[in-house]
């Protein structure tokens, strides 16, 4: 039992420097790389290469050479870069291929026919194409900037500090880069709205980081008196603003109404905030009391408990976990939250939005696109 409470608090301090590069999880890869195999079919092209043109830019050439150089070191710009590449277990781009499906499930609308001067493609327009491409720079642009190292809790064992200044150097130029082609291929578009949608999802992703790094929490500390209300709120800043404002940003380009950008943005929401329950969710569902997960204390069960036992019992749960001058034994943590109701409340809140998600597509006219979004909202509420 000692080794194994060691073992998972190495896993909770690597936890909280790790970025997730995918969409979903992937409890059943054979099931899910159906599914994404299936929607891609029906979209017209593998969108796992999506963003490759910019990737294998000349610019970005060059940045992976420097990148080459943080070999040895613990830098996270290193294990994201290897992500883009490579990932067995995960499609890298989601966002995009939801964006394109959505694009087709809607069709052209009448307005379309006689403003817009654009073949369709496998039911989607060019433009839509490029949103998503554009959607997927903006996700990729923000992941490079949050693998950024807090210098203050370097050790010897992460590698050189000359070494993790100049990987905070590359990750915030690289990052910028990628904001820059983004947003040129933004105006490119040519619809002021869609700049306008696709900006103020930009400014969400930049104070939904803020709001996590301000409340991040340490092994030292407590953590904050955050609600559910306002977990959901900061989710939606930090993980589901992109999504949902892409969604509408497609329909806008298609010249749909009101109504089914309207829709389209329920779905991005509410299927962004399943996916991250369904995250948040993972390490106690797979768990066990012998080797539990790593998790963080600001994810969806936590804030549940939290919420229920009230905030004088979770101070006291978490001064039970931690001894004085130690750190937080989170095998113990990890089983009080197990034994309590968040959950079973976090797990009904996932299949809450999923459903949500799925009402907003019904008015779409059945096809397989729509099929391949609802297949999509089933995989992130499976458990």
């Amino acid at each position: 039992m000692a080794l194994a409470r060691a073992r998972f608090s190495c896993l909770a301090l690597l936890h909280r420097g790790r970025r997730n590069i995918s969409f979903f999880p992937n409890s059943s890869p054979s099931n899910w790389s159906k599914v994404v195999s299936e929607a891609e079919k029906i979209v017209g092209y593998p969108t796992s290469f999506m963003s490759l043109r910019c990737l294998l830019s000349d610019e970005l050439s060059n940045v992976a050479m420097q990148v080459r150089k943080l070999v040895g070191t613990k830098h996270p710009l290193l294990n994201t870069a290897r992500g883009f590449v490579y990932d067995s277990r995960n499609n890298l781009q989601m966002r995009g291929l939801v964006v394109l499906l959505i694009s087709k499930a809607a069709g052209p609308s009448t307005a379309a026919a006689n403003l817009l001067q654009q073949d369709m493609v496998s039911g989607i327009y060019p433009s839509q194409r490029n949103l998503a491409e554009i959607t997927e720079l903006i996700h990729t642009a923000f992941l490079v900037h949050r693998g950024i190292v807090n210098l203050k809790d370097w050790t010897n064992s992460d590698g050189p500090l000359k070494d993790l200044q100049f990987g905070n150097k590359m990750a915030v130029l690289s990052g910028d880069f990628l904001l820059a082609n983004a947003c040129t291929g933004l105006a490119q578009l040519n619809n002021t709205k869609v700049v306008e949608v696709i900006s103020s999802a930009i400014g969400d992703l930049v104070q939904g980081i803020y709001y996590e790094n301000s409340t991040a929490v340490k092994d030292n500390d407590v953590t904050d008196d955050i609600t559910v209300a306002c977990w959901e709120e900061q989710t939606f800043l930090s993980h589901g603003a992109l999504l949902a404002k892409s969604c509408q940003a497609a329909m806008e380009l298609a010249r749909h109404d009101e109504e089914a950008q309207a829709l389209a943005f329920q779905y991005g929401k509410h299927m962004s905030l399943g996916h991250k329950m369904n995250s948040d969710l993972q390490p106690f569902l797979k768990g066990s009391a012998e080797e539990p997960l790593a998790f963080s204390l600001n994810s969806a069960p936590v804030v549940f408990h939290q919420e229920l036992i009230g905030r004088e019992g979770w101070i006291y749960e978490l001064k039970q976990a931690k001894p004085q001058g130690r750190q937080v034994d989170y095998t113990k943590l990890w089983g009080a939250i197990k034994a309590g109701k968040g959950v079973s409340s976090a797990i009904d809140l996932c299949c809450y939005h999923g459903n949500k998600a799925l009402e907003a597509i019904k008015c779409f006219p059945p096809s397989e696109a729509r099929s391949a979004l609802e297949n999509i909202a089933y995989a992130v509420t499976k458990f």
